[in-house]
């Protein structure tokens, strides 16, 4: 599994993959994230062998938090 600090290479390596309850698979900006890990993987959920994105568990949290209350806009 060759990573740096903030990435891996290929997201196969992990385990506990899933995708969030409101992707219905026709949208293509779906995300999936892995359970059970020191830091917070999240992948393209249309390219599962390509890289994953670690995030730190607290930078995770403040995301998804920003996220439900419409802080953040897209396009900026």
């Amino acid at each position: 599994m060759a990573h740096s600090e903030r990435t891996i290479r290929n997201s196969t390596a992990l385990t506990g993959w899933y995708k969030s309850s409101y992707s219905d698979g026709h949208q293509a900006e779906c995300l999936e994230v892995a359970r059970g890990h020191a830091h917070v993987p999240v992948r393209d959920s249309k390219t599962v062998t390509g890289p994953a994105v670690l995030f730190s568990l607290n930078g995770w949290t403040s995301f998804v938090t920003a996220v439900k209350k419409g802080q953040l806009v897209h396009g900026q």
